[in-house]
C-alpha cells in the first residue's frame, strides 16, 4: 500500500473487493457509517462512504470527512459518495480552491464522474420499458458508464441492484445482465490496469 502512496497507518489489510461485498451485505446505514467513520480505521472510513445515505450527509458532516482524509484513496472512493449530495457543486468549488492536497483532490475527483450521475438516472427511468432495442441499449448505457473507471463501476452496479429490485421483467433483465459484466474478471483487470496507468503518467 505505502508503495502506491496509501497512507498504512490505521491500515488493516482489507481489499476494496471485501469491503465492496460487506457494503452489498448492508446495504445503507448512515447510523453505522458514522461510527465506522469515528474509528478513524482506514478500511472503515471506505465502508463508511459505501454505505452512508448521501440524503442524510449534511454540508458539515462532509467537511468533516473530507478535512479528515488522509490517503487518496479513501479520498476517492468516499468521492463516490460526495457527488451525490445536493450541495455537491457547491462544495466542488469551495474544495478546488483549497491549500489542503486531499480537500482539493476530492473536488476534482467529484468533478471527473459527476458528470454521468444524471445519466444513470436516465438509465434508472428507463429500466422497465420492455421493447427490446430500447432495454438493450439501456442496458448497454449502463454497462458502458460502470467500465469507465472504479467509482463508476461503483455507482452502475448499485443502480443495476437498484433496477434489479423493480417489479418489471425488463429492468430484471438488465439488472442481471448489466451486474454479470460490471463484475466479472475481465472489466475487473481492465479497471485494474487503467489505474495503474494513470498512477503511471501522474
Amino acid at each position: 500500500m505505502a508503495r502506491f502512496g496509501i497512507n498504512s497507518k490505521g491500515t488493516l489489510g482489507i481489499s476494496i473487493p471485501t469491503l465492496r461485498r460487506l457494503a452489498r451485505e448492508i446495504g445503507r446505514d448512515h447510523e453505522l457509517a458514522l461510527r465506522l467513520w469515528k474509528s478513524g480505521l482506514h478500511e472503515a472510513r471506505i465502508l463508511a462512504g459505501f454505505v452512508a445515505d448521501p440524503a442524510k450527509l449534511t454540508e458539515a458532516l462532509a467537511e468533516r470527512w473530507v478535512n479528515d482524509f488522509d490517503s487518496w484513496d479513501v479520498c476517492d472512493q468516499v468521492a463516490a459518495l460526495l457527488e451525490q449530495v445536493p450541495f455537491a457543486r457547491k462544495k466542488i468549488r469551495q474544495w478546488a480552491a483549497s491549500d489542503r492536497e486531499f480537500v482539493k483532490r476530492a473536488a476534482f475527483a467529484m468533478i471527473a464522474d459527476a458528470q454521468f450521475e444524471p445519466f444513470l438516472r436516465l438509465v434508472r427511468r428507463a429500466s422497465t420499458d420492455d421493447r427490446n432495442f430500447v432495454k438493450k441499449a439501456v442496458n448497454w448505457a449502463l454497462r458502458s458508464i460502470g467500465k469507465r473507471n472504479r467509482r463508476l463501476n461503483l455507482r452502475a452496479a448499485a443502480v443495476a441492484r437498484e433496477i434489479g429490485r423493480i417489479d418489471s421483467p425488463a429492468a430484471r433483465w438488465i439488472a442481471a445482465d448489466a451486474l454479470r459484466e460490471l463484475r466479472s474478471a475481465a472489466v475487473r483487470r481492465r479497471l485494474q490496469a487503467a489505474r495503474r496507468s494513470n498512477r503511471v503518467s501522474s
